[in-house]
């Protein structure tokens, strides 16, 4: 992972990189309002006021260029011409990459308990655990956030399948940008818009408490 040198930094304080980019994306309201909806029915509790978009305009350029497995670096400029671009069709891929991000935010933090409740729900579970599951569960592991002990011992679930991650908000940040792509965030974003139940929710299920019975004979 390559740093960012001196000019780069200092191209987020230019007026008309981050923060024209969040002026126009404020005056965007149709986007706007799609996004915030979507956030209120996933019970995300999340602003989207202009320090925020900022936050998010920076990161997604941090996020494309640093990582490696992108086809093509993508330089400040080059990005601002591309969300500007109003002939492009991919105008608001910064509203999907927040959406798709505040939501593996979400699935970060669940127990495995819950993440086995939410892509039981879904229509394709086998492309919805092994795209975002298993990279999270594999991220849990390695960082020691929910690390698994005795895993073919059945009663041994208990002390590990519904331990509910304890991650600061920095550090989560961190690994949901270490454990997907950029592309993999906004294409989550953008299939969760343009696809009516692609990613089916249930709050009260997902969360609910653990049933007594779960781990007897």
């Amino acid at each position: 992972m390559r740093a960012f040198s001196r000019q780069e930094k200092q191209g987020f304080s230019k007026p008309y990189t981050a923060e024209e980019l969040v002026r126009n994306m404020l005056l965007d309201r149709f986007f706007h309002n799609i996004v915030k909806k979507y956030l209120k029915k996933f019970y995300i509790e999340q602003e989207l006021n202009d320090s925020v978009l900022k936050k998010y305009v920076q990161q997604f350029y941090i996020h494309s260029t640093q990582d490696l497995r992108a086809k093509r670096e993508l330089s400040f400029e080059s990005f601002v011409r591309l969300i500007n671009n109003r002939e492009e069709p991919d105008d608001y891929l910064i509203y999907y990459y927040i959406l798709g991000f505040e939501i593996l935010k979400m699935i970060f933090q669940m127990s495995w308990l819950q993440h086995e409740r939410l892509y039981g729900l879904q229509k394709n579970q086998e492309s919805f655990i092994k795209t975002y599951i298993k990279p999270i569960q594999h991220t849990h592991r390695i960082n020691g956030i929910i690390v698994p002990k005795y895993e073919r011992v059945f009663f041994a679930k208990r002390s590990y399948f519904v331990k509910k991650p304890q991650i600061k908000e920095k550090k989560l940040t961190e690994l949901v940008m270490a454990t997907f792509t950029a592309d993999t965030v906004t294409n989550l974003g953008f299939l969760i818009i343009r696809h009516l139940n692609f990613l089916v929710f249930d709050y009260d299920y997902i969360f609910g408490e653990e049933p007594e019975s779960l781990f007897l004979a």
